[in-house]
């Protein structure tokens, strides 16, 4: 069994696992990131928000990103009938990026390991972690390889970055249920042979079919889009048939999109995610921290999923280095409170949507330009800023003023 001696193991090689290592990287650290599987892998989280360009730029990986020519994506567009609400992200509150990308993740992926895999990082793919040990914060690691072979790696910090793999969540016993309603999804990727000229071809649409239940829409620039139905855990259950015939029942319901993907084969068979928000008990213990969604996984109507990951891991790496330069951390304090503000904003979001408030607020006319706009910072991940009402009081603006609307639609009864 070999063993081997480091600063810092990074579990996960997804864009957290990246950023993270990526920095430690600069820092002078000696890194190694271990990931499951074999990349280029396919995976979910399709969806970017401007926030966490931030983070690429910031550790130097935003570059090689440009050059692989992804689907740009300057706001989002959600449907509900013939009702329409378009958010821009030029027109929002929070001064930050005003556009993103939509990538099919396993080219994304694959193009952030290459670079870190050219900047010197180690990366060692096809290995599984089974096992893991502390000694106070020093941590020894067993992993797997493809052919059982086992070796050992023994490390001053561990990030865990697996994203769905969940690994010390699993290994560690931190599991916890999630506080959101038990939602499911299912989803695939189809050749976009009848993909609308123009704008119309490129929109991130969310398409609502009835407050529970929604479809994304994510064309890619490679003339592939995602397409994914969301909703109770239990209605997307009641569909009979494999995967392949409930999501082409499922898409029977979108009058928007049905002719655009009637007939068209799926690129796979669809995968079937149940039950999908996760939580954890802590976000860190003696010689580690979890990021990303290896920490907390809500809901895919916002696309916060890869933000939250970046935005975990470039936080995590900073107090690792912190820490390991023989400075005091506080983690409850300075990672998982700031964290779990974050969370808890896009909490009452995905909350406030289900319940129908949140939808009441993107459809009602007219418009209200200043709430728009801070509603749009949000959308695009910048729920850190306390100088949004729609942050500082996420969990009662909302219901505020989805109940004004109401009263306004009484009086107009009247």
């Amino acid at each position: 069994m070999n063993d081997e001696n480091i600063d810092v193991l990074v579990i996960g090689a997804g864009p957290s696992g990246c950023v993270a290592a990526s920095y430690l990287h600069t820092q002078g650290f000696k890194v190694k990131v271990v990931e499951k599987n074999l990349f280029p892998r396919f995976v979910i989280g399709e969806s970017l928000l401007p926030r966490c360009m931030d983070h690429f730029e910031e550790v130097g990986l935003l570059e090689c990103l440009k050059t692989e020519q992804f689907e740009v994506k300057s706001g989002a567009r959600f449907l509900k009938g013939k009702k329409v609400c378009n958010f821009d992200f030029s027109k929002k509150h929070t001064q930050g990026w005003d556009w993103t990308w939509q990538v099919p993740r396993a080219d994304f992926d694959m193009a952030l390991t290459n670079e870190l895999i050219r900047k010197g990082v180690d990366i060692a793919f096809e290995k599984e972690v089974i096992a893991i040990g502390f000694e106070g914060a020093i941590s020894k690691t067993t992993m797997r390889d493809k052919e059982g072979n086992e070796s050992i790696v023994t490390a001053k910090y561990v990030i865990d970055s697996s994203g769905y793999g969940r690994v010390l969540p699993r290994l560690l016993d931190l599991e916890k249920p999630s506080e959101l309603p038990k939602h499911s999804s299912i989803f695939t990727h189809v050749e976009d042979i009848r993909r609308p000229e123009g704008t119309e071809g490129t929109l991130i649409t969310f398409d609502v079919i009835d407050t529970e239940t929604w479809l994304w829409v994510i064309p890619f620039s490679n003339g592939v889009t995602s397409i994914g139905y969301v909703g109770p855990t239990e209605y997307l259950d009641s569909f009979e048939g494999d995967a392949t015939e409930k999501l082409q029942q499922m898409l029977q319901r979108s009058d928007y999109f049905y002719d655009r993907f009637k007939d068209v084969d799926f690129l796979f068979e669809p995968v079937f995610i149940k039950n999908y928000s996760k939580s954890v008990k802590q976000l860190y213990g003696k010689g580690y921290v979890l990021t990303g969604n290896s920490a907390e996984f809500l809901d895919p109507v916002f696309s916060s999923g890869v933000t939250f990951a970046t935005e975990s891991s470039l936080l995590a790496a900073k107090l690792v280095t912190k820490e390991l330069q023989g400075k005091n951390v506080d983690w409850e304090q300075e990672y998982t409170e700031y964290i779990k503000g974050g969370v808890n904003v896009f909490a009452s979001y995905v909350k406030e949507w289900y319940t129908g408030n949140l939808q009441k607020l993107f459809f009602h006319r007219p418009e209200n330009p200043e709430v728009k706009r801070q509603i749009c910072a949000v959308l695009a991940g910048y729920v850190w800023d306390t100088t949004n009402p729609f942050v500082t009081k996420h969990d009662r603006a909302i219901r505020a003023f989805a109940h004004l609307i109401d009263m306004e639609s009484e009086q107009e009864k009247i």
